[in-house]
This record gives structure tokens, sequence and C-alpha cells, in this order.
């Protein structure tokens, strides 16, 4: 038995990789457990690592600072690239207020935190590392501790309060989420797609009754109006036919259109009448609207597609076909001749059978290439991210310059390659599962971490005289500040429960939280308002840490 011993206690890269292992199995299992309908998920894995350091169980320091650092920063990347491609839409009208959110959540709790240190007599040295865990923000806690030795300050305190106050920092945020939805959220504030979203197409019908576009082609009403959208079928003397660019409208026709549902009055006046018939219900069977056109959704599978814009494959004048919608991440764009085409988007395409089956080999139609992800991308990206995250932000006032770290370097460019990659012919393209389990392998090996190092003085650091003061003032640091704007996002910013969660555990840097959000919640809002929110916090929460030991110290 003593090999076996030897497996688990002596360092060594098997012995690491075993205790990892070991702990995520126990903790992923113990996270399938609900108690009152509610499970803590991913989120058991970080304190079966506590429960392991408090054993005895540990690795080698370089490797675990390894682990941990890889899982974070691949967690957080492929979290960019999942979200990035319906980011700066999102970002368009309810960003600005996302940010806004997330930045007074963290100086709300800024505001509580220094409050606390006056009516407990908490050393601001201490308070920072309190701050850190009741937030979860490594980072924030590394811009303390340098604060701190640069003044000649001993950054142990910190480091010892940030360990015992992380656990509720993590689980807090998730207490807080399921008792506003327990009390406070009506089913209405729960969907899955958000208001401000202004890609989610919508589907009209219209009878051309204005005279002052009689006569006029497509091409013409697009120039007159200044509006996108697309003209699906036209029916005219009982007929159905595919409208193109130069096709004239008259008096009598009736179009169906693709639009956004902020233009619908306006194209109303264009067009005369907008028809009552709701053709945005999922129990549309669009095949027998009429005969002789077929709906189809064939999928963009060829690499040498991805970055080229809809407009220049002249799909419509080649081969007589409509596309009217394109899904992509979950979000139905437009399908105009500008938007620029990516790996793994799912078209609608209108028009004859015969042809639709010629532009599904144009576009290349197999499901199957899609599902080995580009690795060389992501390593890529995992790199360019890095380099952001190390470059030094010089602050007026600040001594020591700032720097977006291990996790917001590469949530940013996560982003931006999903975003923009396919412009530069990048396959930026992973399928959910894939996406879903990078995510949860990097995630895992992160709070396996961290829970090991933490758990090693848990125990000894709480059963100090001040262990249990840090720990009460870290959770109400967490609680308050969370379940204030939680009810100030829904009831005065109007906000959807999914973006709610998502802009809180952006702007208290969880990344279990989110998990939690993620998997109770429908839709991507939570990851979406997440990676909105997420970098400015971290930011903000870094100069603040490095202020706090400036002004108080």
């Amino acid at each position: 038995m003593e090999w076996l011993q030897s497996v688990f206690v002596e360092h060594s890269a098997v012995q690491a990789v075993i205790v990892l292992a070991v702990i995520i199995a126990v903790g992923l299992a113990l996270g399938k457990i609900h108690v009152f309908g509610v499970s803590l998920g991913v989120t058991w894995v970080f304190f079966a690592g506590i429960l392991a350091g408090h054993l005895g169980l540990s690795i080698n320091s370089d490797m675990l600072n390894y682990a941990e650092s890889f899982g974070l920063v691949l967690f957080v990347y492929e979290l960019g690239l999942k979200v990035g491609p319906g980011f700066f839409s999102s970002f368009r009208k309810g960003g600005v207020r996302l940010n806004l959110l997330g930045l007074a959540t963290v100086l709300l709790g800024t505001g509580v935190a220094v409050s606390l240190t006056y009516v407990f007599r908490i050393p601001m040295a201490d308070m920072v590392g309190i701050i850190s865990g009741a937030t979860t923000n490594t980072p924030s806690l590394g811009a303390a501790q340098q604060a701190l030795s640069q003044l000649g300050i001993s950054a142990n305190g910190a480091a010892l309060s940030c360990a015992v106050t992380y656990p509720l920092g993590v689980v807090g945020v998730i207490l807080a989420i399921v008792v506003v939805r327990r009390f406070f959220v009506r089913s209405s504030d729960i969907t899955s797609d958000s208001p401000d979203d202004e890609n989610q197409t919508f589907i009209a019908t219209y009878l051309v009754k204005n005279p002052g576009v009689f006569d006029k082609s497509v091409k013409e009403l697009v120039k007159l109006s200044n509006l996108e959208f697309v003209i699906s079928r036209l029916w005219r003397d009982g007929e159905v036919c595919i409208p193109t660019s130069d096709t004239v409208v008259k008096d009598g026709d009736r179009l169906m259109v693709i639009t956004t549902d902020k233009d619908v009055e306006a194209l109303t006046v264009l067009f005369g009448e907008h028809e009552s018939r709701d053709w945005n219900t999922g129990d549309i069977d669009w095949n027998k609207i009429d005969s002789s056109l077929t709906s189809r959704h064939i999928i963009v599978s060829k690499p040498e597609i991805n970055g080229h814009k809809l407009g220049s494959l002249k799909l419509r004048n080649t081969y007589g076909i409509n596309i009217t919608r394109v899904s992509r991440s979950g979000v139905n764009l437009l399908a105009t001749p500008g938007l620029i085409l990516q790996l793994g988007d799912r078209l609608t395409v209108v028009g004859k059978e015969s042809q639709i089956e010629k532009v599904a080999k144009v576009v290349g139609n197999t499901e199957s290439k899609l599902k080995d992800p580009n690795l060389a991308v992501i390593f890529v990206g995992i790199v360019l991210g890095l380099l952001l995250g190390s470059v030094p932000i010089a602050i007026p006032g600040i001594s020591a310059p700032v720097r977006l770290g291990l996790a917001g370097g590469p949530i940013v460019v996560g982003i931006l390659m999903g975003r923009f990659g396919p412009r530069f012919h990048m396959v930026t393209y992973t399928t959910r599962s894939a996406n879903l389990m990078l995510r949860g392998i990097g995630l895992s090996l992160y709070l396996a971490c961290l829970g090991l190092d933490a758990g090693a003085h848990f125990v000894e650091t709480i059963m100090r005289g001040d262990g249990l003061v840090w720990i009460g003032v870290g959770f109400i640091i967490t609680v308050l500040p969370v379940v204030i704007m939680e009810l100030v996002a829904l009831r005065w910013s109007k906000l959807d429960f999914g973006s709610v969660c998502g802009m809180v555990c952006g702007a208290m840097a969880n990344p279990m939280a989110l998990n939690y959000a993620n998997d109770t919640l429908p839709g991507d809002n939570p990851a979406v308002s997440y990676a909105t929110v997420y970098p400015l916090a971290m930011f903000s929460r870094v100069v603040i840490a490095q202020l706090l030991v400036l002004i108080f110290l």
C-alpha cells in the first residue's frame, strides 16, 4: 500500500493530476445534489478542494499555480468566444446601462466595506483582503498586496482574510440570486430574449396601399426608406414569387417582410397596411404557406465562406432564392447584403427545392465538419489575451501600473475574436457542446486549485479571534450590494432577470455564480451580461484596491 500512499502524497506530476481529478470528480458528484430544489453545481468543486486541503492533501506549488491560472484563462476565453458574436449588439443599447449598474454595485460594496472598517475596527490592510474574498476577485488581492509591499506593510493579513471570506463570497452571490428570485421575481421577468436586443428579427405581412411606392423597385424602396428589411415573398394575382432587388412593387401586392420590431411601424407607413396575423410564433409550418416554394435551414460549413459578405456570394440572382434570416449563437440576424458570414451560421433559405440544394452545396451544409473545434485559434487567442492582460496601464496618482490580468485580458480578446475573427477569415466557431466542455474543464480546474490552496489554513484562520468577524463582514459585503442592485435593476432599470444575474456576477467577478445562473435560467442573457460588465468591473476593483491602501494607510 506504500505505492498508493506515494501516489497521493509525494509531490509529482502524476500526483498533482490525480489529486485534482479526485477533487473535481467528488465536487461534481456533490453538485448534482439538490436541497429544496437548489443545487450549487460546480461550486462544490471549490468546497471539495477546501476539504482536501484541510485533510492535508497538497500538490507542488508551481503546478498548483499553473493549473489554477490555465483553468481561469480557458474558462474566461471560451466565455468570451461564446458571447462575442452577440456582444456588441447587446452593448449598443443595454451595455452602457449594464456597466453603470455593475459600477454602482462595485462602488456600493466598497462603501459598505469602508463603513465596516470603522464599525468593527478592522485595519485596511486586512479589509482589502476581505473585499477581494467577498467579491471573489483575486486580481484585486494581488494589486492590494503589491500596494502594501510598496508601503512596507505585511500583506499576510490580506491573504488570510481573502482565503476565509472567499467561500461565502462564492455562495453569497448564489444565495442572493436564489432569495431575490424566490421573493421578488415575476414570471414575466424571466425571459430568454433580451428586450434590448436589436438583432431579433420580426416577420410581418403588408398590403401595398401607399401610392408613393407604386411602380418602384425593391432597391428604390430601400434607398427611399433608409430601413433594413428583406422581402421574403411577394403575392400578386394569386401567384407567389421571390422578389429581387429589381422587382417592381404594384398596388395591391402582398409582401412578407423580415425586419426588426422597431421598424414595423415605419414599414407600415411605407407600404400602407400591416396585416394583423402574427408570423413570429414557433408553430408555423413555412412549407405549407404556398405550394411552390420551400423554406429550409442550411448551415455555413465551408471555411472559404467564413468572413465573406452575404451579398458577395450573389446567391439570390444566381439561384433565384432568398435568404431571409441568419441565426448566429441563438440570435436571428437580418440577411442584409453587408452581413459578414461566419462558420456555423444557419441560413433560412426560401425558394424552389432544386435551387436550395445548389445553394446548400455552395455554403457546405455539412454539420459534421463543424464538430471539431479549431484548436489553433483557441491557443492563439489565449496568447493574445495574456499579452493584453500583461500590458501596464498607468493611472494618475497611483504609483504602480494596473493590468487587466489573467482574467480580464483573455475575456476581452475572446469577445473580439468571436465577433471580428471571421472578418479576417479566422475560424473561431466551436459547437455549443465543445464550448461548454472547455469552459467546464477550465472552471473546474480553477475551483479545485483555489479550494486546495485555501483549505490548508482555512480552519486555523477561522479559529483565530478575527476569523469569524472577517467571515461575517465579508458575507455582508457580498450579499447586501448584490440584493440591492438586483432589485434596482429589476424594478427601476426594467432588466430581465437573466441579464440582472449576469450583471451582478460580472460585477462580483464570480464565474461560479454565473454558471449557476446559466444552469437555472433560459437563454444566454446571463453570459452576455457577465461579459459586458466584467472587464470594467474587474478593472475598477483592481484600481479601488490600490486606492484604499494608498488613502487609508
